[in-house]
Parts: C-alpha cells; sequence; structure tokens
C-alpha cells in the first residue's frame, strides 16, 4: 500500500475551485447544446398550452404517460442525496465525503425539475394553485385525504430541506471564494456566506445544523416517493395498480436509481475536471458495493409485486402481466427493464474489476436508470391501457413530438444547471475533503485500509 500524502489546503483550493475560475472550450460548446435542447423544450410547452393536450400522445382512457413516468423517475433520483449525504453522514461513512455535494445538487435539481411535470400535464397550467387548500370559500375542495394532494406538499418540504442542506454544507466553501475574488465577484460570495469566519462557534453552528437536518429529512425522505406511490395504490379501478407493498417498493426502487445517478455524475465530473486526486477508485468501489445491496433489495420488491400479482389468479392481473410480458413493445420495454436495471449490473457489480473500472461503471450506471425509467413506464400507461374493472374501455398510447422534446428539455435542463453551479461553486466540498483529511490518518473502507488522499498514483 502506498504511504498516505497530505495534500496542503491550497492545492485542494486550487484544484476543486477550478471550474469556477477557469471556461475551457468544452464546456461552453455543451452548456450551448443544453440550452438549445431546454429552449425547444419550452417551445413545446408553450405549443401544447396554445393548442392544449390534443396535441400530445395523452387519450382516454390512458391520461397518464411520459409526463408522469418522468415525474416519478426525478423523484427517484432526488432521494441520492439524503442517502448519500444524510445517512452516510449519521453513519459516519468516511468515503462519501467527495459524492456528498453531487448527491445533495441532484437532489435539488430533480425535485425542481420533476414539480414541472404535474403542470405540464395540466390542461390549465396557470391554476396550478388548486390542489392547495388555499381558499375553501370560492368552492374548491381538495380531498385533503387524497395522496394527490399530499404531493406538492411533500415536494415542496423535500425541496426546502435539501435546499436548506445544501445551502449550510457550503458556506464555508463560499468564504474562500469570497476571499479569493474581487470586485463584484467578491460582493456577491461576501453576500452569500454570510459573515464566514471559520470561528469555532460558527463551526459548531454548522456541523449541529447538518446532523439535524439529516435526521429531519430522513422521514420526509421515506415520505416522499411513499406519497408518489400511494398516487396509484389508492386505485382501485386499474389493474396493477392496487398492491400494499408499492410505498417500499417505490422508495427503494428510488435510491436504486438515484445513487446510480450520482455515479455517473461523479464520473462524468473526474473525467471533465480531472479530480483523480479526490474521486477515487476506492469511492467507486464502495458506490459500487451499496447499490449491490440496494439493487437486490429492489428486486425482491420487485418480485414480491409481480408474484402477488399472479396470487389471486384473477384475469384481469394475469392480462395485464400478459400485456407486460408478451406484447409489442411493452415486451421489449420490460427486457430493457429487467435487463438494464438489474440481470446485467448487478452481477457485474460483483467483481472488483468492474467495480474499480471507470468506464464500466459509467455506462452500467446509465443502463440502470434507463431501466428505472422504463419501470415507471411499465407501471403506469399498460394498466391505463387496459381499464377493465368498471367500463372496459382499451387504448393505446403513441407520445408525440410534444412530450418527447420536454421530456428531452428536462434531462438537458438538470445538465445545464448542475453546470452552471459548477461554474460558480465547488462541486466537491473543500472542507469535507479538508476534514477527512485532518481527522484520519486511513479511511476504512470495507475491510481495507487506503490512504485517504494521495497526489499520485
Amino acid at each position: 500500500m502506498q504511504e498516505r500524502v497530505f495534500l496542503p489546503n491550497k492545492q485542494i483550493n486550487d484544484d476543486l475551485l477550478k471550474g469556477s475560475f477557469e471556461t475551457p472550450w468544452w464546456y461552453l460548446a455543451w452548456m450551448g447544446l443544453f440550452a438549445a435542447l431546454t429552449l425547444w423544450g419550452v417551445f413545446a410547452f408553450g405549443y401544447a398550452i396554445n393548442k392544449g393536450l390534443g396535441v400530445t400522445g395523452l387519450n382516454r382512457p390512458i391520461m397518464w404517460g411520459f409526463f408522469l413516468t418522468d415525474f416519478i423517475f426525478w423523484v427517484g433520483i432526488s432521494h441520492a442525496g439524503v442517502m448519500l449525504s444524510a445517512i452516510l453522514r449519521l453513519a459516519k461513512a468516511e468515503w462519501r465525503r467527495p459524492a456528498t455535494r453531487a448527491a445533495e445538487l441532484l437532489t435539488v435539481l430533480s425535485l425542481m425539475v420533476s414539480a414541472l411535470h404535474p403542470i405540464f400535464h395540466l390542461g390549465r397550467p396557470w391554476r396550478f394553485y388548486w390542489p392547495f387548500p388555499y381558499d375553501f370559500s370560492r368552492g374548491i375542495w381538495p380531498d385533503v385525504r387524497s395522496p394527490l394532494v399530499w404531493d406538492p406538499h411533500a415536494i415542496f418540504t423535500y425541496l426546502i430541506g435539501s435546499t436548506l442542506f445544501v445551502i449550510i454544507a457550503l458556506i464555508p466553501d463560499i468564504a474562500v471564494l469570497r476571499d479569493k475574488t474581487k470586485g463584484v465577484a467578491k460582493v456577491f460570495y461576501g453576500a452569500l456566506a454570510m459573515g464566514w469566519r471559520g470561528t469555532p462557534r460558527q463551526w459548531k453552528i454548522q456541523i449541529v445544523a447538518g446532523f439535524l437536518l439529516s435526521g429531519l429529512l430522513l422521514p420526509v425522505f421515506v415520505s416522499v416517493h411513499s406519497i408518489v406511490a400511494w398516487d396509484f395504490a389508492v386505485n382501485i379501478g386499474t389493474e396493477g395498480w392496487h398492491v400494499t407493498i408499492f410505498a417500499p417498493y417505490f422508495v427503494i426502487g428510488a435510491v436504486h436509481s438515484g445513487v446510480s445517478g450520482v455515479v455517473t455524475m461523479l464520473i462524468l465530473l473526474k473525467w471533465m475536471f480531472k479530480w483523480d486526486d479526490y474521486i477515487r477508485q476506492e469511492h467507486l468501489e464502495s458506490l459500487a458495493k451499496l447499490l449491490i445491496v440496494i439493487a437486490t433489495v429492489w428486486f425482491y420488491f420487485f418480485f414480491l409485486e409481480f408474484i402477488f400479482a399472479l396470487y389471486n389468479l384473477e384475469d384481469q392481473e394475469i392480462a395485464l402481466r400478459e400485456l407486460q410480458a408478451f406484447t409489442w413493445p411493452y415486451n421489449l420495454i420490460a427486457f430493457v427493464f429487467l435487463f438494464f436495471g438489474y440481470l446485467i449490473p448487478v452481477p457485474l457489480w460483483l467483481f472488483r474489476r468492474v467495480r474499480r473500472n471507470w468506464v464500466a461503471m459509467f455506462i452500467t450506471s446509465i443502463m440502470v436508470n434507463i431501466g428505472m425509467w422504463c419501470e415507471r413506464f411499465l407501471i403506469i400507461v399498460p394498466g391505463l391501457a387496459r381499464k377493465t374493472n368498471f367500463n372496459f374501455s382499451w387504448g393505446s398510447y403513441t407520445p408525440s413530438w410534444v412530450e418527447i422534446s420536454i421530456v428531452v428539455a428536462c434531462f438537458s435542463l438538470i445538465f445545464l444547471l448542475i453546470m452552471s453551479f459548477a461554474k460558480v461553486f465547488p462541486l466537491i466540498p473543500l472542507f469535507d475533503i479538508k476534514e477527512g483529511q485532518t481527522l484520519s490518518d486511513d479511511i476504512q473502507i470495507g475491510k481495507r485500509t487506503v490512504p485517504a488522499l494521495r497526489v499520485e498514483e
């Protein structure tokens, strides 16, 4: 094992703040591409407002399609922040340090984008506030017992808590930027630093606030995707939805897709900013081991959900599973979902050489989220396509260019916001890296002790 080498604080600052002071050509090229795709999505949404929801592929009985699939997907991605930052912070897992801010940022941005999708889905998006019981005197009486009313409250509570989590952890790093800049930038960072000077009292308050928010976000973390699951589970008129285990099934699936999204993001950051000394193979291997456990638990719930549906031998449930497994194009989507979501990546992650291979982990983490997006689609559309409990209303669904454009724009918007954040703030927490270097000579990862930080291989 290589002897441990400490990096000086100045080098850590220079390496991790490089993105705030340098603008390479590839950064501008990618920003231009993502901005163009986002603007095209804005145009598609404006077109839908002008013409109505008829320009989408939504129609009776399939009134939920790409928009709601994407909504569930992004709420799922948002669970990475609490899983990697809050839970692992409370568990004092040292290897979490380079991944915490990326996970927290992905949480906030995913929640922001997911909150847009119900607005896309509304025929009159300017009345987005109707789910809130804001004024009973006007005769608007939303059913406060419905998960559809709980959804916006839970998501905005989670968004506020996650945003506070990011801001509190970011304040010491903003103070470093304040001290390294001049002019307008210094005034900007100075205002955001809120008088941070690194006194013992300030550090104590910052650490206590981080742990308190970690604990407070845990019940919200569980409730958000549970409520999304109850949107389906309380519906007794659609086959495949009225399932009692949907809440834990959705929560663990959300963590699976969220942590995989963080792996993808960390590898991209390592390649773009050349952070080889901060995002290392040991961190990648630990995330892969975590994913093996999470994915296996999720697959167990998927197996239970499938078996429960067939246990009573109801004709409607059997017909739905046949539709998902043997009817085009749902059978192709089911194949991609199973193989990309679990059967290909998890067996590969059992091998240490794969877990420590950047390209292999990058590809498999993307495969997981492709599979998990397909899983959300298979939950929503096939059940609506064969509604038999009340009126035997059958139909088909083909997404229009409007829906596809808006979904692509939402993915582009996430990348655009991440790269914009990276230009203003460090994506790896400076003081987390310094703290890990100072408090421990070695970081224990599994059964092996590895150097906490190193300058060269």
